[in-house]
């Protein structure tokens, strides 16, 4: 059985599924690559309920966000294959696309920039790349958490994104991570033209 918050307003199955995308392990906490789990983390921590039960090949728990019943996911696949994960769980409680909120890293925003997107493509990042060609769609919103550019073009991407924020980032995720959380509050409502422009960098 999942883990439910205190706020239970209905039964029935899951509106909308948040998914923050990262790669499984401590080694790997707090790399740029994973914005994504450290928004779930921010999340869970505001929602008071854990994501820890192992389903889909993914850490998995739900809770009521102002009335809206949600299933929360961290892919344990590595991050170039997050999409079995997100299919899986989405085919298994009838999940609309449209309904599948993804949190992850932005190399092209500044460190802290929030960037959100009611649909698109890819732009290169391998756990969207995954996502899209799992689910055979691009129709599903995001958030995007800037992690900052590499320091110079001959900077090897895969060491960039699996490099460790340094201190004096860390504050401003840790800001954006909030922010991402009060964005969700209001995509929860299908008003994602507020979310964005209220919090688009």
């Amino acid at each position: 059985m999942f883990k439910f918050s205190r706020e239970k307003k209905n039964s029935g199955t899951y509106e909308y599924l948040i998914v923050g995308l990262g790669n499984p392990g401590k080694k790997y906490e707090t790399t740029r690559h994973n914005a994504g789990f450290m928004c779930i983390d921010t999340l869970t921590e505001k929602e008071h309920f854990e994501v820890k039960k192992l389903k889909f090949h993914a850490l998995v728990g739900d809770c009521y966000i102002d009335g809206h019943k949600v299933i929360v996911m961290k892919p344990q696949t590595m991050m170039n294959n997050s999409g079995q994960a997100i299919s899986e769980c989405a085919s298994f409680y009838k999940i609309p696309v449209e309904n599948i909120i993804v949190i992850y890293d932005d190399i092209s925003l500044e460190p802290g920039k929030l960037r959100i997107r009611r649909k698109g493509s890819a732009g290169g990042h391998n756990g969207i790349k995954s996502i899209i060609s799992h689910l055979g769609s691009e129709n599903f919103p995001r958030v995007k958490l800037g992690v900052g550019a590499k320091p110079h073009p001959d900077y090897d991407l895969v060491d960039w994104v699996l490099g460790s924020f340094p201190k004096e980032h860390l504050k401003l995720i840790n800001e954006a991570c909030e922010n991402a959380y009060e964005a969700i509050k209001i995509m929860l409502t299908g008003d994602i033209d507020s979310a964005m422009s209220k919090f688009n960098s």
